[in-house]
């Protein structure tokens, strides 16, 4: 193994975790959005009101986006296995 192949599995893995992880980073975003708009115009500042949503839409969007994310790991496991067989 040279420099460019241990540069590839490190670029796949971290793409990989990119793509694995966009879903519920994109969600968290989205809904501290929401939040802060939220609690801007109300002048609530409750500090509870911006974490008890995010881990609830988190957790949610992790459960339905599971496969997906089960799917992203397995085919770089599968492609680092293959190189590992092949020799690199």
């Amino acid at each position: 193994m040279n420099e460019a192949d241990a540069l590839d599995i490190v670029r796949n893995a971290v793409w990989t975790v990119i793509v694995a992880t966009g879903p519920a980073v994109g969600t968290a975003m989205l809904v501290g959005l929401v939040i802060a708009l939220f609690q801007a115009l109300t002048q609530i500042q409750e500090m509870t009101l911006t974490f008890i949503p995010k881990i609830v839409v988190i957790l949610a969007m992790i459960a339905i986006s599971g496969p997906f994310i089960g799917g992203q790991i397995f085919s770089f496991t599968e492609v680092l296995y293959g190189r590992i067989e092949n020799g690199f």
